[in-house]
């Protein structure tokens, strides 16, 4: 009872940082200047320039603005130091690497200097040793040993098992009063993880498993950072705990047999010389998927549906080319098929990035663009302003899918202009996975409802954590 009512205040309830105020009270919040200083000196005779910034209000920072503005603070910042400056947030001076450029340098690594450990300050409590937070040879190895886990068969039979899961739940929604289709896609999303990762069916230990990773994945931007009773960061250690002793439970069974999930993939998983994980990598592993894939496929296939909602145009577009495959499961030729929901799911990805920030952390002294940033500084690569940047996209605050068909292609603009699943040696390994996914469950949709919002809706996103719709995203069902 206590965890319904828990789950329904959550769901209706928008965090602090998203509490609606006058757009001028907004306006201020985001246009307060700091004093700006120097992060550090540059080495005499370098002919490097300091990284510029401001370390924001005491204690937190920047840190509810970039929750509470998300791209708007990303570009507000890009506009008024460039694409290299620093600021106050987590009680951490964070050098903020914008545009394509800046984030070419920190992604592509080439001397080495930028580290996981970035990760390691938010997630480590609670996504202890995942693959995102490995570091140079270590994360080369897993990541080889992991790719047997997504090879092409592989993803063929995970979305044969995905298949029925996305059907039979589409179907169930109904046409009530407006439901608030963010969390009919979280819990379907996890249904699929639940089916496809570990070969569990739905039912009260996924319930479970689903707080314990919302907890995880809320810990991450807590501003109390200290397991306070009832406080995010308490909930975070709790569910890491939750989650650990559920798949070292499970592992034996794996271990033993012979099942198409990804847990038994990752049990089984050879390397090129016969490497393989150990009992604690497959469970640390299996904890961060988990959380990437469920997470990241509910926010791409919320933000696709609206888009598709508030463009009723390419709604109908996308179903004309899915209903013209028929009735049966489409495997991944069919999928790929369906080119207006590739366009439309890139747009979104583009508009509304999953992974908002991607943080890293010096190991040594290096430079970006001609500034010094010194070892051990705290880093965070800013996706949004490359995904907003119109020296890289036509009006890119516009909703417009053919930018990325064949004679426009304006992704090709710059190597990192769209870069929805990270870059360089740590690109997401599930995207194949991800965006099948996500093309998948639309294409239910499509199948078997119209929907829509209110002309003049739109949608608002909370940036507490990952992106979630501040009002859970309610729209119309109509079966037809």
């Amino acid at each position: 009872m206590t965890s319904a009512v828990t789950r329904a205040f959550r769901e209706r309830v928008p965090p602090l940082t998203a509490i609606p105020l006058p757009r001028a009270v907004d306006r201020r919040l985001l246009d307060q200047r700091w004093p700006v200083r120097e992060l550090a000196t540059p080495p005499a005779g370098s002919g490097l320039q300091p990284v510029l910034g401001d370390a924001g209000a005491p204690v937190v920072g920047h840190a509810v603005e970039s929750m509470r503005f998300g791209p708007d603070f990303a570009l507000h910042r890009f506009d008024r130091y460039g694409p290299v400056s620093w600021m106050g947030a987590f009680g951490q001076r964070i050098v903020v690497l914008a545009g394509p450029d800046a984030t070419q340098a920190a992604l592509v690594n080439k001397d080495k200097a930028f580290s996981q450990e970035g990760w390691q300050f938010f997630i480590e409590r609670f996504f202890h040793r995942g693959l995102m937070l490995l570091d140079f040879e270590e994360h080369l190895l897993h990541r080889r040993i992991m790719q047997e886990a997504f090879t092409r068969d592989r993803l063929a039979g995970y979305l044969r098992q995905a298949a029925p899961v996305l059907r039979d739940g589409v179907r169930g929604w109904g046409t009530g009063e407006r439901p608030r289709l963010y969390w009919l896609l979280k819990r379907l999303t996890l249904d699929v993880a639940t089916r496809v990762f570990m070969d569990m069916r739905p039912g009260v230990d996924a319930e479970a498993i689903n707080r314990a990773f919302v907890g995880t994945v809320r810990a991450a931007t807590a501003l109390v950072r200290l397991p306070v009773p009832g406080g995010r960061w308490a909930a975070g250690l709790n569910g890491r705990r939750v989650l650990e002793r559920y798949f070292a439970e499970k592992l034996p069974e794996k271990r033993r047999g012979d099942g198409t999930d990804l847990f038994s993939a990752l049990c089984h998983a050879r390397g090129d010389d016969g490497e393989e994980f150990t009992d604690d990598d497959v469970v640390n592993h299996m904890i961060f998927l988990m959380m990437a894939a469920h997470d990241t496929s509910t926010i791409t296939s919320s933000a696709v549906a609206y888009h598709l909602a508030k463009h009723p145009g390419w709604q109908e577009r996308a179903r004309a080319e899915s209903l013209a495959l028929g009735d049966d499961p489409p495997d991944l030729d069919a999928l790929d098929s369906l080119t207006t929901l590739d366009l439309v799911i890139k747009e979104a990805l583009r508009l509304t990035a999953p992974v908002p920030s991607l943080p890293r952390k010096t190991v040594k002294d290096t430079e970006v663009l001609g500034h010094h940033i010194p070892a051990g500084t705290m880093c965070s690569v800013s996706p949004n302003t490359n995904h907003y940047s119109p020296d890289h996209w036509t009006n890119p605050r516009e909703f417009d899918p053919e930018r990325f068909a064949e004679g426009r292609r304006e992704d090709k603009s710059h190597r990192f202009a769209w870069m929805p699943f990270g870059g360089g040696a740590h690109k997401c390994i599930g995207m194949h996975f991800g965006n099948n996914e996500v093309k998948l469950l639309l294409h239910e949709m499509l199948r078997a409802y119209r929907w829509s919002v209110p002309e003049g809706y739109r949608v608002k996103w909370d940036y507490v954590s990952l992106p979630v719709p501040v009002d859970g995203l309610p729209v119309r069902l109509r079966r037809w």
